[in-house]
Order: C-alpha cells, then sequence, then structure tokens
C-alpha cells in the first residue's frame, strides 16, 4: 500500500465485524436465540414505558427515569442486535463505514446516557429517603425533565466528537473488529495513523463521564445507608433498603458486565472472550432491566396489569 492510499481514508469502504460462528449448524440456533432476546428486550421495555405512561400513579420522579432507561435500553439494543442478525442471517461480517461511524456514535450516546440516568435514579432515592419531605418540592417535574435533557446532551456531545474524531484517522489492510458491533476503542486500534488524540480523549472522557455518575452512586447510597441506619424502626429500614433493592440490581448488572468487557479486553488476549462479554452488555443487561424493576415492585406489577386487562 502506497503512502498516499495510506493517507486516504475514504478509500476504507467497510468493515468486518467479528463472525459469531463458523458452524454452519449453529448460526440458525444462535440467530433464534438473538431475535428472541431481542423480541422479549423490546417487549419488557416497551410495556414498562406504556405502564408508566398510563398510570397517573407512576407519574413520579423515580418511574419517570425508569421509562427513560427503559427508553436507552431499546435504543442501545436496536442499534447493535439488528445489524448482528442480518449478519447471520446473510452470513456476512460486512458492516459499511458510513454504518460503523453510525452504530460508534449511537452505542456511545445510549451507553452513556443509561449510565448517566442510573445515577440520576440513585440522587433521586437519595433525596426520596434522606430528605422525605422535601422531596416533591427538590425532584420537581422541571428538574426532572432538565436533568435527563442535559444528560442527553452531555451524551450526544461526548459521542460526536469522539465519532468526528474517527474521520481524521485512516486505516490500511486489517479491518476486522473483534466485536459484534462497532465499537470506538476497537475501531480506534485498526487505524494505521496516529491516534494518539483519540485514545487520549477515550481515557479523558471515560474518567470524567464514568467517574461522575459512579461517585455520585456510591455518594448517594453512602448517605442512604447512613440515614437509613439511624432508623429506630426495623420495618422503616426495610421499606427504605426495598425501594433501592430494584436500582442496586440494575446498577450492578449494568456496571459488572459493562467492566467485564473492557477488563477482558485489556488482560485477555482472547477476543472471543471479550465479544461475549460485550454481548451480554449490549443484550442481556438491557433484556433484564424491566424484569428486574417489575418483578421487585408492586407498583409496576399492578400497572402492567392494568395495561394488559386494556
Amino acid at each position: 500500500m502506497n503512502y498516499m492510499e495510506s493517507r486516504n481514508q475514504t478509500a476504507v469502504s467497510g468493515f468486518l465485524l467479528m463472525e459469531v460462528t463458523a458452524d454452519p449448524e449453529l448460526q440458525p440456533i444462535l440467530f433464534s436465540l438473538f431475535l428472541f432476546m431481542y423480541l422479549v428486550t423490546i417487549l419488557g421495555n416497551v410495556l414498562i414505558v406504556l405502564a408508566i405512561s398510563s398510570d397517573s400513579h407512576l407519574h413520579t420522579p423515580m418511574y419517570f427515569f425508569l421509562s427513560n432507561l427503559s427508553f436507552s435500553d431499546i435504543c442501545l439494543s436496536s442499534t447493535t442486535i439488528p445489524k448482528m442478525l442480518v449478519n447471520i442471517q446473510a452470513q456476512s461480517q460486512s458492516i459499511t463505514y458510513t454504518g460503523c461511524l453510525t452504530q460508534l456514535c449511537f452505542v456511545l450516546i445510549f451507553a452513556s446516557l443509561q449510565s448517566f440516568l442510573l445515577a440520576v435514579m440513585a440522587c433521586d432515592r437519595y433525596v426520596a429517603i434522606c430528605y422525605p419531605l422535601k422531596y416533591t418540592v427538590i425532584m420537581n417535574p422541571h428538574l426532572c425533565g432538565l436533568l435527563v435533557l442535559l444528560s442527553l446532551f452531555i451524551c450526544i456531545v461526548d459521542a460526536l466528537v469522539h465519532s468526528l474524531m474517527v474521520l481524521r484517522l485512516s486505516f490500511c489492510t486489517n479491518l476486522e473488529i473483534t466485536l459484534f458491533f462497532c465499537e470506538v476503542v476497537q475501531v480506534i486500534k485498526l487505524a494505521c495513523s496516529d491516534n494518539f488524540i483519540n485514545n487520549f480523549m477515550i481515557y479523558f472522557a471515560t474518567c470524567i463521564f464514568g467517574a461522575i455518575p459512579v461517585s455520585g452512586i456510591i455518594f448517594s447510597y453512602a448517605q442512604i445507608a447512613s440515614s437509613v441506619l439511624k432508623m429506630p424502626s426495623t420495618r422503616g429500614k426495610y421499606k427504605a433498603f426495598s425501594t433501592c433493592g430494584s436500582h442496586l440490581s440494575v446498577v450492578s448488572l449494568f456496571y459488572g458486565t459493562g467492566l467485564g468487557v473492557y477488563i477482558s479486553s485489556a488482560i485477555s488476549d482472547s477476543s472471543r472472550r471479550t465479544a461475549v462479554a460485550s454481548v451480554i452488555y449490549t443484550m442481556v443487561t438491557p433484556m433484564m432491566n424491566p424484569y428486574i424493576y417489575s418483578l421487585r415492585n408492586r407498583n409496576v406489577k399492578g400497572a402492567l396489569r392494568k395495561l394488559i386487562v386494556r
């Protein structure tokens, strides 16, 4: 490859995503499995959104944030899974250059949005438990809407910066991404031009946009634990902790699988393990979130029953 060709990134027509399986007999099984998981994810999250919007008793900050979390789960799954299903069915691993950058951008937006929403939900629980008399004043609809819009704006700006910075990179012969979808770190690894600025921006954004939500969650639950332990009633303690159980389960699942993806990619030479971790992160987590909340929440179950009866 000559110098001009290596400089010309427009010569890159697309990338190759990781093959789900090389065994022809397993392809229809995996296709059916992933399609089932995708449909369950969409159905579960759509039902959560519809139940919350249709039941006036659930028009509270906690359920408002939950409906936005379900919406982001739908979007994140729809960004990655349909392309995976198409590639399995067509027995192809290709994705266009434009399609890859688009997927990369939307994955960044909705994965980051989930992180911010989980932090906002933790703060909501903190205010509800530690300042119950001021809860409706502090967590008013205007503030709740502003927090969601601000989180979405920050995530969009961050994703656009990373996506536009990928445009400056040139790619040579190795165009194989070791995941089932386009992810910014994996795409940058394929660049044959200087990617120092891209890597620096990723580490910077991870430290900022990762540390802020995690710090907010840790601070909120530290204050909640301190406040609950001071309660004289055992029943009151149980009730306070039970309202946080679903959120803590989702937080553990989201950050646990997310860390699994990046730790496995950093310390393991097995691209297959990294790919499996990414599937859990992008498919299992969005699928489990609505069921964690609905199974542990009496109000959500009641709203779902009313919705189904209608």
